[in-house]
């Protein structure tokens, strides 16, 4: 039947449950070994595993807040995000807003933040709006890294223990166009001004998502209409797009102008209250 085409077979010959990070890293230098989290993007493929392992037992699936510091486990849940107080109280909801739409709450009771970021995915909602912010992955043997230069690396075999979002004085906001509500983004964009930086992550291009700062210094002299407009330009013109069967290029290219003045404007209005 024409149906059967489409249903995937992933064969795992060994799981493991790691003890400690040391023997998960060990484990996953041998070939045919994968870190295995919610296994929601690992399903969808025909894949022989010969080595699962898993990090339940690493106590990697909490958050934790210090005065610095949110520090979120690999093997967070996208849920835990949603509904974490502390961490949409820094953001403005903007965490909140990111993942709300990624399919439902069943999906995101199981689909993790270390397969979100290690996967680099173009479509990540989760990606895009950590990228906003003072963000750093703590690897295994890499050590902390920042985002946006991890996100510019090639995946290897090292182990993405934590994620780590400094608390640095800010404002976010973030928001997306999707085809329907629970469909991967046709664009995703988050703004912000950390540290008085003005920053553009922009997702779903459809590749994967980049960092676009105020190199001209459109925004030197703070938010108004016309450094808004001005800005929202210059990051249509600056952000390569491409199409797919979701959009064109230049109907992204269009939504970028579009939401980057909304998120502004959303960051104007922030900044009024504070």
């Amino acid at each position: 039947m024409q149906h059967l085409k489409e249903l995937f077979m992933v064969t795992i010959q060994n799981y493991i449950r790691v003890k400690s990070l040391e023997e998960a890293y060990q484990l996953n230098q041998k070939k045919g070994s994968c870190i295995i989290g919610g296994m929601l993007w690992t399903k969808m493929q025909n894949r022989t595993i010969l080595t699962a392992i898993d990090l339940c037992d690493l106590k990697l699936d909490q958050i934790e807040e210090t005065e610095n510091e949110i520090i979120i486990g690999s093997m967070v849940s996208l849920r835990q995000l949603e509904l974490h107080r502390g961490l949409n109280n820094y953001t403005q909801n903007s965490v909140r807003d990111a993942v709300k739409d990624i399919v439902g709450v069943q999906f995101r009771n199981l689909a993790t933040v270390g397969g979100s970021i290690w996967g680099r995915f173009g479509f990540s909602d989760v990606l895009t709006v950590f990228l906003a912010m003072d963000t750093y992955v703590e690897l295994y043997q890499g050590g902390r890294i920042p985002l946006r230069e991890f996100v510019g690396q090639k995946p290897d075999q090292d182990i993405l223990v934590r994620l780590v979002i400094k608390k640095t004085s800010g404002c976010f906001s973030y928001a997306s166009v999707r085809n329907q509500s629970t469909d991967f983004p046709v664009i995703a964009c988050a703004a912000s001004v950390v540290g008085g930086e003005y920053r553009l992550s922009v997702g779903a291009r459809p590749g994967r998502a980049m960092l676009l700062l105020d190199e001209e210094g459109l925004l030197s002299e703070g938010l108004t209409e016309d450094s808004i407009e001005n800005f929202a330009m210059w990051a249509e013109k600056h952000i390569p797009t491409g199409s797919n069967h979701r959009a064109g290029a230049k109907y992204r290219s269009r939504l970028i102008r579009v939401l980057c003045q909304r998120l502004l404007n959303k960051l104007r209005e922030e900044q009024k209250w504070r």
